[in-house]
């Protein structure tokens, strides 16, 4: 079936296959094209806009690399669920607000929570001593019904020691951290980087052993620079993305 109103312009100076690609994109948004559909072959494209065969393989396969369309072999090409824009990479926003801005409904499973021993690198983040105790906060929280991050996260008992008594399968940890100006973050590091799933990651992530992960290691500081939450969180690289917002360094661009 075809939704398309709009047809290619071959007359401006954009390329017939980015003309493609906006109009896929904008079906998809709308709803036309809802999750796990399948879209039109590349003949069918290529007759409904009255363009070239290559032309449609372009479009089709930038979308895919680009994470808007999935192919299955001797199937077809279908669409994508849509991924989570989690802008914590530059903000510092609870996650429950992050998922509700996206327009999806937020949940968290609460897989261990515990006093522990900090072990030599949790201490070194933490700037602690090894042995200390530290809070241990596991969870896998959820944007609807998907798992999208598995969140490993260490504080150090001194610094919050009331945390035991809030349930985190339904509480921010950020807002209890902010109850005290000695625990409030005031800012954070993190290092980003790919990694692949372990068994863990597909057990509670629904993914295969080796499939994609976004990987980042936080540390939250308070204003006195003090270090208080070490957290180590495994993202779905099927279902996140990320937005950086970037600056002209001293406007010498």
């Amino acid at each position: 079936m075809s939704f398309y109103s709009t047809q290619i312009d071959k007359n401006v100076p954009i390329p017939l296959y980015y003309q493609l690609k906006e109009l896929i994109i904008s079906e998809i948004k709308k709803g036309n094209y809802e999750e796990n559909s399948m879209i039109p072959t590349e003949k069918e494209f290529s007759d409904i806009f009255s363009i070239s065969r290559t032309t449609v393989r372009q479009a089709v396969t930038e979308l895919v690399q680009e994470g808007w369309l999935y192919r299955i072999k001797s199937k077809g090409t279908f669409v994508t669920s849509p991924k989570v824009n989690q802008a914590f990479i530059q903000y510092l926003e609870p996650f429950n607000e992050q998922i509700l801005r996206s327009g999806r409904t937020p949940s968290t499973h609460l897989l261990d929570f515990q006093v522990i021993k900090a072990d030599e690198q949790t201490a070194e983040q933490l700037n602690i001593s090894p042995g200390t105790k530290v809070f241990f906060l596991y969870r896998l929280r959820f944007a609807d019904k998907d798992p999208i991050v598995l969140v490993k996260t260490f504080i150090p008992c001194d610094i919050c020691p009331e945390l035991s008594s809030h349930n985190f399968s339904r509480v921010s940890l950020y807002s209890v951290l902010g109850q005290k100006s000695s625990s409030r973050i005031h800012h954070v590091r993190r290092v980003a980087e790919a990694v692949a799933a372990t068994e863990e990651d597909s057990r509670y992530l629904g993914l295969a052993v080796g499939e994609p992960i976004h990987f980042f290691t936080s540390i939250g500081y308070t204003a006195a620079q003090r270090p208080v939450e070490y957290s180590l969180a495994r993202y779905r690289g099927d279902k996140n993305q990320f937005e950086v917002i970037v600056y002209p360094k001293n406007n010498k661009c």
